[in-house]
């Protein structure tokens, strides 16, 4: 009976937001087609998400494009995933459009959702206090700024490789993020304890499943656990940020020199310290940033080295006399 009753709202819904989203629109969704690439909008709301996120869980997200290309005869093609209309260009002049034109003809663009996962209080402020609180956060992550941790990674990742490199065999992407998700929270941070390390990738991991899924946010789905665990997450931030506080009004000298410290520490034109939800929102992203596409290069690289041992002697030889060549 709950079933059925599920469905009938589920398919309600569907139709109410096909209807109302048809009658906004002045042309027909053909006539609008026809300045578009070639393409489906698949579904009302839905679109072609299931078939997409079908093939991102299986690892076969080139088959998503590839299927697409075939059938509209074109590197570029119209779709509509998680809620939103859009256009996917692929190939190496669709790549090289993208981003040798960004801030001219393309700018950076994320779905709602990401706004309800990552919340920040300067998002409806103009565009340039937003590029100026973004210009503040992002500085500590310049390469400049970054030199003074090279020593902590090393040791960081010189301790992973004894631990859990060091048997007969293994899990590479499993054991590349527990490596990395710990380097992330020691210098963003400096949290050492390797069991509060472990609880908090369990969020990360939901925050990730969340990011690329439809925005119903109702208890049971990904995006709804996603939300939950990064209100989880910059909660246990701010705690931290509260401690930092503390330590930083009584001794600047004796607290931890991580990112979160320099955030805490940076102001603006006016002489204002960033916001501690925008830098709570923030940490939590790049944690989440670094747990999913840092991870997945490591891994392929990996694999590449394992399939030509040429290849891997060439990178160990350069690597143990600190001389590169190309």
């Amino acid at each position: 009976m709950v079933f059925l009753l599920g469905n009938s709202l589920l398919f309600s819904f569907l139709l109410y937001y096909y209807f109302i989203n048809k009658s906004k629109q002045p042309h027909s969704r053909q006539a609008a087609a026809n300045d578009l690439p070639p393409g489906s909008f698949g579904w009302p709301f839905v679109g072609e998400t299931l078939d997409y996120l079908s093939n991102v869980k299986n690892g076969s997200l080139v088959k998503f494009l590839t299927q697409r290309r075939s059938k509209y005869s074109s590197n570029i093609f119209s779709t509509s995933l998680i809620g939103h209309p859009m256009v996917i260009l692929s190939g190496a002049k669709g790549n090289k459009f993208l981003f040798s034109n960004e801030n001219k003809l393309v700018q950076v663009w994320w779905p709602s959702s990401i706004d309800r996962i990552f919340p920040k209080t300067h998002k409806k402020a103009n565009h340039e206090d937003f590029a100026s609180t973004r210009k503040l956060l992002s500085a500590p992550l310049r390469s400049e700024s970054l030199q003074r941790f090279v020593g902590v990674a090393d040791d960081i990742l010189r301790r992973h490789l004894q631990t859990d490199w060091n048997r007969p065999q293994i899990k590479v992407l499993p054991a590349v993020r527990k490596c990395i998700f710990s380097l992330d929270c020691k210098l963003f941070l400096s949290i050492d304890d390797a069991e509060k390390v472990e609880r908090l990738s369990k969020y990360i991991e939901d925050i990730a499943s969340g990011v690329l899924s439809m925005s119903i946010n109702l208890p049971g789905p990904t995006f709804n656990r996603a939300v939950r665990a990064s209100k989880i997450m910059r909660k246990e931030v701010q705690e931290i940020i509260n401690q930092r506080k503390s330590e930083l009004s009584e001794n600047r000298n004796a607290v931890p020199d991580d990112i979160l410290s320099q955030m805490l520490q940076a102001t603006n034109e006016q002489e204002q310290f960033l916001n501690e939800s925008d830098i709570a929102s923030y940490i939590v992203g790049l944690l989440h940033g670094g747990y999913s596409t840092v991870n997945a290069a490591i891994t392929i690289i990996t694999k590449y080295m394992a399939d030509y041992p040429d290849l891997y002697s060439e990178v160990l030889k350069a690597g143990t006399s600190n001389t590169w060549s190309i």
